[in-house]
């Protein structure tokens, strides 16, 4: 992504953030991370990440994505002694439907990127609405996206090892 990109993604974002009564730190606004997942589509699979604190212990960050973009399939595998990341989404503002291991659902809301097809292979729907949260457990496949007008999404998990992410599509790079 270019510069140029990231500083508007960066105002879109904030701005969105702003409207949902979600203030950051200038420290956090700079700090902003968004992922394309190297496959330069972020508006269709990407989303941006603000995060609080992530230590030995816990992590806390907001996914602000946009309308219709999907975070595609992965898991939080074992790193050493640590089982893998649990985590609990929370979502906060828009609806996002979050796709994970169990009985494929009659219907799927979402729409599948037609590039990474696939690479899109559990469809456990679950649908986060405002006020709503699911707890994701450790190397557990999923990948969510959001509706009409985009989603925020709060994330509380056991310590965050992003760069051991394993993808579905071994064309994914994940660097923060």
């Amino acid at each position: 992504m270019t510069a140029i990109r990231i500083t508007e993604y960066r105002e879109r974002v904030a701005s969105v953030l702003q409207s949902s009564g979600i203030v950051l730190t200038q420290a956090e606004n700079q700090s902003m991370e968004f992922a394309d997942f190297g496959l330069g589509r972020f508006e269709m699979e990407g989303l941006a990440i603000v995060v609080y604190e992530n230590n030995d212990r816990y992590c806390a960050k907001e996914l602000v994505m946009l309308p219709h973009q999907t975070c595609p399939e992965h898991r939080h595998p074992p790193v050493g002694t640590d089982p893998g990341k649990r985590e609990t989404f929370r979502c906060r503002a828009g609806l996002v439907w979050l796709y994970v291991e169990g009985s494929r659902s009659e219907t799927i809301r979402a729409t599948v990127p037609q590039l990474s097809r696939a690479h899109y292979t559990v469809f456990h729907e679950i649908e986060l609405r405002p006020g709503t949260q699911y707890t994701i457990e450790p190397n557990t496949l999923h990948w969510f996206q959001s509706g009409d007008d985009g989603a925020i999404v709060s994330e509380f998990s056991s310590t965050s090892h992003d760069e051991s992410d394993i993808f579905t599509d071994p064309n994914i790079r994940r660097v923060a």
